[in-house]
């Protein structure tokens, strides 16, 4: 998982990439190339 200040770049590595809020952190998930995954901090 990268660990990235801003989220927005790391969405468009993919057209399959959603930006999600859990737990009060903003994080990109992929359900068909995990290797996308990222997290906001």
């Amino acid at each position: 998982m990268k660990v990235a200040s801003s989220i927005k770049s790391l969405k468009s590595r993919h057209p399959d990439c959603k930006v999600v809020r859990r737990h009060g952190r903003v994080y990109v998930i992929n359900k068909t190339h995990p290797r996308f995954k990222a997290k906001q901090g």
